[in-house]
C-alpha cells in the first residue's frame, strides 16, 4: 500500500486516480500526476513528515553523488580530499554533507584540481539546494489556513416560518475575521435535451451570505422555497441522490492580515430532514454567556409548527 502511494506520488498513477469529492469516489483517467511534473504544488500540498521526508532524502542522494565523484577522482589516480581515508566513501560522503551543508569544520578539504572542481559544484548545489528548502518551509508556514470547524450534517427543518436548509460552521480559531462571506452551491448529475450528462452547480441563495465579524459560529440559511432546486426533497430524495453541497467561505484574517479560504463538501445523503442543531449558547453559573462546542455536531427533532405558521 505504501510502495503503491509513493509510486504515484513520483512517476503517476497509470491506471486512473481515486478522487474523493463530498462521498462520491471518482477515478481520474488519462492524466498522469507525479513530483516531476509538478513540484510547486507537491511541495505545497504534502504532509508535513512526507515534505521533511522529501527534503531528506534529496539531501542524502545529492551527497551520495557527490562522494561518487570523490571516489572516481581517487579511482583514476587522484587524492582529492586532504586528511580523508584514501577510497573511503564514508569519508568522501561526510565531507560532501558538509561541504553542501557550508559547514567546514576543516578536518578535511579539497587537495586536488579535481577535488576543487567537485566542490565547487556541490557548494554550488548545496546553496541552490538551502534557497529552495529556506522559501518552500517559508511558503508553507506563512500559507494562510482557514480552520474551520463544519457540522457533520446539514439539517433541514423549519427556521422563521418557513422550510430551512441549515449548515453550521465554527472559526476554531476564535480570532476576527472580518468580511467573511460564505456560498453554497447544490451540484449533480442532470441530462440535457440531447440526452448528454453533465455535473451542473446551482447556486443556493442564502438569507444571509455575509458576516462583518466571525468569531465563534455561523449558520448559513438557504429557504427551500418553490424556486430551490430541492424544493420538496424528502429524506430518501436526500439520501438516493448523488448531489452533493458544497460550502465555499471566504474572508479576512485580522492576526494574518491575509485573506482566508475555505470549503466542506456535503454527500446529500448527509443532509437530515426535520432535524435541528443543538443550541450552543447557555448561562454559566457567574452569569457569562457559556458557547459549549461539545455540542456543536448534536442535533435533535425538530419541534413541531404550526400548520399555518409554515410558508413552504
Amino acid at each position: 500500500m505504501i510502495f503503491a502511494q509513493v509510486r504515484e506520488r513520483l512517476f503517476g498513477a497509470p491506471n486512473g486516480r481515486v478522487i474523493r469529492i463530498g462521498g462520491r469516489s471518482l477515478i481520474a483517467e488519462g492524466l498522469r500526476r507525479s513530483v516531476w511534473t509538478d513540484q510547486h504544488h507537491y511541495a505545497m500540498s504534502v504532509g508535513w513528515p512526507a515534505f521533511f521526508a522529501t527534503l531528506a532524502l534529496i539531501f542524502v542522494l545529492l551527497n551520495l553523488v557527490f562522494a561518487g565523484l570523490y571516489w572516481l577522482c581517487f579511482y583514476f589516480g587522484d587524492q582529492p580530499i586532504a586528511n580523508a581515508r584514501p577510497g573511503s566513501f564514508l569519508d568522501y560522503f561526510f565531507f560532501s554533507v558538509e561541504t553542501l551543508a557550508t559547514v567546514g569544520y576543516g578536518d578535511m578539504h579539497p587537495r586536488s584540481l579535481a577535488g576543487h572542481v567537485v566542490a565547487t559544484l556541490a557548494t554550488f548545489a548545496g546553496v541552490c539546494t538551502m534557497a529552495i528548502t529556506a522559501g518552500l518551509t517559508f511558503a508553507r508556514f506563512s500559507q494562510p489556513r482557514a480552520r474551520l470547524l463544519f457540522a457533520q450534517r446539514p439539517v433541514v427543518a423549519t427556521h422563521d416560518g418557513a422550510r430551512t436548509l441549515m449548515i453550521r460552521f465554527a472559526n476554531e480559531r476564535h480570532n476576527a475575521i472580518t468580511e467573511a462571506g460564505a456560498r453554497l452551491w447544490l451540484a449533480r448529475n442532470e441530462r440535457t435535451l440531447e440526452g448528454s450528462s453533465f455535473r451542473r452547480f446551482h447556486p443556493l441563495r442564502l438569507m444571509r451570505d455575509e458576516n462583518p465579524i466571525f468569531a465563534l459560529s455561523w449558520t448559513i440559511l438557504h429557504v427551500v422555497d418553490e424556486t430551490s432546486p430541492v424544493h420538496g426533497w424528502t429524506q430518501e430524495d436526500f439520501a438516493n441522490s448523488d448531489a452533493s453541497l458544497i460550502v465555499i467561505f471566504s474572508g479576512h484574517d485580522e492576526s494574518s492580515k491575509q485573506a482566508l479560504r475555505g470549503r466542506r463538501i456535503y454527500a446529500a445523503s448527509d443532509v437530515l430532514v426535520d432535524y435541528e442543531y443543538e443550541d450552543l449558547f447557555r448561562l454559566g453559573d457567574n452569569g457569562a454567556a457559556v458557547v459549549d462546542f461539545n455540542r456543536f455536531h448534536e442535533v435533535r427533532p425538530a419541534s413541531p409548527k404550526p400548520l399555518d405558521s409554515a410558508k413552504v
